[in-house]
């Protein structure tokens, strides 16, 4: 009796840890950090936004647009033109309603600012706002 109670601890000694619970409980904190991140689409370019003194935090789930110093207006990296504000708008308005933010260069002329303005609101958003820096 006793030597198959020293032969089955030699198997164990032998045989080492078992990872697989381990292995199954980091993949697990995996899967629960993936599906709990929350996603933000950055517009993909940098703009020298103007300050306001009035400038406030906004909802990280905001469509974000830019107007850069050229004229570009881009989303999601791509330019989008002005002509495609509208489009691309309303595409993501359809799941849920969330406000627009323009991020917008200080050297951009105003016509094309009112435009893209004009644009989002004919896509259907409710609220139009302009990224600004606080002083």
């Amino acid at each position: 009796m006793a030597s198959r109670l020293q032969r089955r601890l030699e198997n164990q000694q032998a045989q080492g840890i078992d990872m697989s619970p381990l292995l199954d409980v980091v993949f697990i904190l995996l899967i629960f950090f993936i599906v709990s991140t929350v996603f933000v689409k950055e517009t993909g370019v940098e703009v020298d936004k103007p300050q306001a003194i009035s400038a406030q935090k906004l909802d990280q789930m905001a469509i974000m647009l830019a107007i850069t110093r050229t004229g570009e207006v881009v989303y999601d990296s791509a330019n989008i033109g002005v002509s495609g504000v509208r489009s691309t708008v309303e595409q993501l308005l359809m799941k849920e309603q969330r406000p627009v933010v323009i991020q917008v260069d200080k050297a951009v002329r105003s016509e094309l600012l009112v435009e893209v303005i004009d644009e989002a609101k004919l896509a259907g958003a409710d609220t139009v706002n302009i990224a600004t820096l606080k002083p």
